[in-house]
């Protein structure tokens, strides 16, 4: 997850379709004494710690922890939550100041004040986690707090999509004397501001939110409790769905089951099916001495069948992917198709012996084995059918759950590895910043000078997001040029539920995290 602006929504604009016509006439009610709602997930934290995470451990945070700002149902622009109000007070918009809600604490009592939100952000920056959000603040000179309730960001540049930063769950704000300022906490508890509390977790498991009675901001909750629980795999997942022991499954939901679920054997049951903008794609590493060739890794996007993945593996439930910006954002373009076109054996063949490779190519394909899904495997298998039934090369394929997953592709073991990108915020930008530079999210330094230097700085001094297709199409054709990193399949999002719960289609915010107060019970009348 990284960066910028969030002027479109397609991602959340959801269809519901219920599977199963009830015979009763429901309305939203909160049913406290049916015990909380439970929703599954393939998808577990990876930490509970703010400053350590640039990955879907968002999604606990957004309930748990508060941002100055966030997307109140229906918002595709950051409105105030921790704060009462922020603001650019100058032209050159470099300087951002927000004003804090008065009173407002920590689930520990706490205050939450100027002092907090600046040690947050200073936190995340001194402790520089490989794993964590560092990268996000690269247009963040200092903040400073003056008095309790106001908060200044003086920015190094212009930055006019610094306020959708502030939106991410990556600056949650925590308390000062529960968080040490230089090291990560490693105890297993919370101390947030959010919508609940965190009663209770278990790592990889289970964890319990209830209300948090001394919460200040826009969530209108619609249930006192949540339980999440996550799942190893979907199969288990949806089977804990139609005995009840959930209410709804969301992320990780393989293609099998979502047949299944449109189906008509699914009674009392509903899908809520929408267009996303979670991708799939391959990262070469330049430190292997086959994947950094520029014309291995083209030859590889070459024979890759990207319709045969979306087909054969996921059922077509995700569509084939040209570009590292998904379709539905400006600036989209299908780069990879134009170069490549279809998939061609004897044209990636010509590629390799142009640069004087005539041996079969040895790669290694790394994926984790639980974070992106059941069909992951299935995918890299397919992969590796493709890629060995070319001639041209000689795949093995390894794994590794995500913990130790994302620690071997941060030390830059893998000569190619898997991964799934779910955004920050819908635009152009969240799909090519976090992926080049220095400090990326892959931490796999890309040095990309004409992106970083010139057109990602011009992009973002332009708050109307129409005006840098330009910039945004110049960038990804660099990228088709490199073939570092190789798209493969742009997703969509399907939450399944009872059909006693209601809210799934307004529970994603833009970003696709779930806002789990706005799931209820629905009660007959």
């Amino acid at each position: 997850m990284f960066n910028r602006n969030r002027w479109l929504r397609p991602a959340v604009a959801m269809a519901s379709m219920s599977l199963v016509a009830g015979c009763s006439v429901f309305s939203d009610g909160n049913s406290a004494d049916k015990g909380p709602i439970v929703v599954g997930t393939t998808s577990a934290p990876s930490t509970l710690d703010p400053a350590a995470s640039w990955d879907g451990s968002w999604e606990l945070f957004r309930n748990i922890y508060q941002t100055l700002l966030a997307y109140p149902n229906g918002a595709t622009t950051p409105q105030p939550d921790a704060a009462r109000s922020c603001g650019f007070t100058d032209s050159a918009n470099t300087t951002y100041r927000c004003f804090l809600r008065s009173g407002a604490k920590f689930s520990d009592g706490e205050p939450l004040d100027a002092r907090a939100v600046k040690y947050s952000v200073d936190r995340i920056r001194t402790i520089n986690a490989a794993s964590g959000p560092a990268g996000l603040l690269g247009s963040l000179d200092r903040v400073d707090a003056v008095g309790d309730t106001q908060v200044v960001f003086h920015l190094n540049k212009p930055d006019a999509t610094f306020p959708f930063v502030l939106a991410t769950p990556a600056l949650s704000i925590v308390d000062p004397k529960e968080y040490p300022a230089r090291a990560l906490r490693k105890d297993g508890k919370v101390f947030g501001s959010g919508p609940y509390t965190l009663k209770s977790y278990t790592e990889g498991r289970q964890a319990e939110l209830v209300k948090n009675a001394g919460y200040q901001g826009f969530a209108d909750r619609r249930n006192d409790a949540v339980t999440i629980r996550y799942f190893q795999d979907s199969a288990a997942m949806v089977k804990a769905l139609r005995d009840k022991q959930i209410d709804v499954t969301y992320r990780g939901l393989a293609a099998d089951d979502i047949l299944a679920l449109q189906g008509n054997d699914s009674k009392d049951l509903q899908l809520v099916e929408g267009a996303g903008t979670d991708i799939s794609y391959l990262v070469f590493n330049p430190k292997d001495p086959w994947a950094n060739k520029p014309a291995v890794r083209k030859a590889v996007a070459q024979v890759v069948d990207r319709p045969a993945i979306a087909h054969k593996v996921y059922k077509d439930t995700v569509d084939p992917l040209y570009s590292m910006v998904p379709r539905g954002l400006t600036g989209h373009t299908t780069g990879f198709f134009d170069d490549f076109g279809d998939p061609s054996v004897p044209k990636a063949r010509k590629i390799l012996t142009a640069a004087g490779i005539t041996r079969k190519v040895p790669l290694t394909l790394w994926y984790t084995t639980d974070r992106y899904g059941s069909e992951t495997a299935k995918e890299f298998q397919e992969l590796k059918a493709q890629l060995d039934g070319s001639g041209l090369f000689s795949v093995t394929l390894r794994s590794r759950p995500w913990k130790t997953y994302v620690v071997g592709y941060q030390k830059g073991e893998y000569p190619v590895f898997g991964r799934g990108w779910f955004p920050d915020f819908p635009d152009a930008d969240n799909f090519i910043a976090p992926f080049v530079g220095q400090q990326n999210a892959l931490g796999t330094p890309y040095p990309a000078p004409e992106i970083t230097k010139r057109l990602l700085p011009e992009s973002r001094r332009e708050s109307n997001r129409a005006d840098v297709v330009k910039q945004f199409q110049q960038a990804q054709q660099i990228l088709v040029d490199d073939a570092r990193l190789l798209p493969l399949w742009q997703g969509k999002q399907y939450v399944a539920a009872s059909d006693d719960i209601s809210g799934g289609e307004r529970a994603l915010d833009p970003s696709t995290i779930m806002m789990m107060w706005e799931l209820s019970r629905k009660t007959s009348w």
